[in-house]
């Protein structure tokens, strides 16, 4: 069937333009006070400015009119507005149907709403006289509801979904429907198919032994697959927000299979997600009986003075604050270098993150929190609201809309993996860190007692950062290297904050970015940094070879359960499947 033949509406009369437009602008009033209203905001708008949009939105509404009219309802043939703030300057992937521009009734619907986004978009911009995070606040709320009420998002204004509802005459719907029902008895929107994967066969399958224990974590002790390796172990730390097997997945994309065939010993820690035991645990546990205890136990199995460090994201930021209060305690060697993953320390610039820590969020969290633990689903829900046109928005049309199976997909099925937090920890982080940025002030947090400050940290740092990374932005990121006193290599990766640090280099993906010589500023990097294409590991692995590259070989305690620590388990253990 001819997608033009879908739908064939009549050309609307002068009238019926003149009515839809006063309808458009009524729907833009409510539409721009509903998100000032999520913002806790009034309008207080600079009269210039917004004579100056509307006048502008005016023009170029007549003129989208016009064309309509003179080409008969079509406009594919003459060019469309595009403002150069508007989603409609750059590709669209909701709008990739070529019936979206081919056929006058979607021509007209999709790009009326473009019209009115960007009009909507350049209002909450001038809002005045308003503190910039509220303004921001207002602006990601506007961004977000116009998301939402995108014509791709239903199924009369979508010219895919119209179609497929004909072919299959409503099977799609039908379908969707079911899928929309076991997503709300799961409460969480699905993004693969879970039942593709299973841990330890197919994702965290990299072999290895679970070889301590402690209520808050399990230490994996990875099998070399070399016979010599580095003397100097390495211990990952993941985020605990997360599971930490995205540093696993498939073989093929596995960070910790490619570092132990790089002949690492590799060490990683497997954070229990949180239950209802763990309501009072603070930062200083996660420190203490956390990274220091594993550090501890690394070096004692295997008689070594350091350690190789990785922290990721919030492990990452938790990582500097460790270093810290080795520094204060006089036992900074412990830690032969720190690689960082998306990690911040002081949040300045810590981006859409920021606006989810207002006293009504404060408010939220306790109250999901009641039973000492923050549901995993809350702070997945957090994520997907970051990039909601491509984490919410896309799934609801395919999976609810067109009925379409799940694909299996090993980052989606981790990115729905989720774990939960202790609740007082994760309200200290948010205030402490998010809002107050008290990690960067010297002796503003204390560590069991301890006043720490990230100046006094002497260890070699890897800093890597994501140049699209919307959770950890390159800005915030960058100002680890301005709080940290050892030497530093700082690298950019393409991409964001998960694919830019899962690029194995089998995948050939991306580039980075690095200088050899440090930079005082992120412009001066920026100007003075060499592209290279593909993978940043072999970078990364140089990096730590160049800090002390004896080997030894792989025998005794450096195989798992070999040693001291007898096995508990295989790998991935059971903390990591914990729900």
């Amino acid at each position: 069937m001819d997608k033009a033949d879908i739908m064939e509406p009549h050309l609307p009369t002068l009238e019926q333009m003149q009515q839809w437009t006063h309808a458009i602008g009524q729907a833009q009033q409510l539409m721009l006070e509903q998100a000032a209203g999520a913002a806790g905001q009034t309008l207080p708008f600079s009269p210039e400015a917004v004579a100056r949009i509307q006048t502008s939105f005016a023009d170029e509404g007549l003129a989208m009119w016009q064309r309509f009219l003179d080409s008969g309802g079509m406009f594919r043939d003459h060019p469309e507005p595009a403002p150069a703030n508007s989603p409609a300057a750059a590709k669209d992937r909701r709008f990739a149907d070529p019936a979206w521009t081919q056929h006058p009734f979607y021509d007209l619907i999709r790009q009326s709403y473009l019209l009115v986004s960007d009009y909507m978009l350049q209002l909450a911009d001038a809002v005045d006289g308003v503190d910039p995070k509220q303004k921001a606040k207002l602006r990601f709320a506007t961004s977000g509801m116009l998301d939402a009420f995108s014509p791709s998002n239903f199924p009369l204004t979508n010219p895919t979904v119209v179609e497929k509802t004909i072919q299959s005459g409503g099977e799609n719907l039908v379908k969707g429907l079911q899928h929309m029902l076991a997503d709300l008895e799961k409460g969480q929107l699905t993004h693969t198919d879970g039942t593709q994967f299973e841990l330890g066969r197919n994702i965290a399958a990299t072999p290895g032994k679970v070889i301590h224990e402690t209520p808050l974590y399990q230490l994996i002790h990875y099998a070399p697959s070399t016979p010599d390796v580095l003397a100097t172990p390495l211990i990952i730390f993941p985020p605990w927000i997360n599971r930490f097997y995205i540093l696993d997945l498939s073989p093929q994309k596995s960070f910790v299979k490619w570092a132990v065939d790089q002949g690492i010993s590799v060490f990683l820690v497997s954070w229990k997600s949180a239950d209802a035991s763990m309501k009072d645990l603070i930062w200083d546990d996660y420190i203490l009986r956390g990274q220091i205890d594993a550090i501890d136990t690394v070096r004692d199995l295997l008689k070594v003075p350091s350690v190789h460090t990785i922290g990721y994201c919030v492990a990452g930021t938790t990582l500097a604050a460790t270093l810290a209060l080795l520094a204060a305690r006089g036992e900074g060697d412990k830690v032969a270098s720190a690689t960082f993953f998306t990690a911040q320390v002081d949040f300045t610039k810590a981006g859409d993150l920021t606006l989810f820590i207002d006293d009504e969020q404060m408010k939220l969290v306790d109250q999901l929190s009641s039973q000492g633990f923050l549901d995993g689903r809350y702070m997945a829900l957090t994520f997907n609201l970051l990039r909601g046109r491509d984490l919410i928005w896309s799934y609801v049309v395919n999976n609810y809309l067109l009925g379409q199976d799940y694909p299996p997909f090993d980052l989606l099925y981790w990115n729905g993996d989720t774990t939960n937090l202790p609740a007082r920890w994760h309200k200290d982080y948010l205030t402490q860190l998010y809002r107050d940025n008290l990690l960067v002030v010297p002796g503003a947090i204390t560590i069991d007692g301890t006043p720490i400050d990230l100046k006094k940290i002497m260890t070699p740092a890897y800093v890597q950062a994501g140049k699209e990374d919307h959770i950890a932005p390159l800005e915030s990121v960058w100002k680890l290297t301005e709080n940290l006193s050892g030497p530093i290599r700082f690298l950019l990766a393409g991409s964001g904050h998960i694919a830019g640090v899962i690029n194995p280099p089998v995948a050939q993906k991306y580039q980075y970015w690095a200088c050899d010589d440090s930079q005082p500023t992120l412009d001066a990097f920026l100007a003075a940094a060499q592209e290279t294409k593909g993978s940043w590991w072999p970078d990364w692995r140089a990096w730590i070879e160049r800090l002390d590259p004896h080997t030894v070989p792989a025998k005794g305690a450096r195989q798992p359960g070999k040693g001291r620590l007898k096995a508990i388990e295989d790998a991935p253990g059971r903390y990591v499947k914990g729900r």
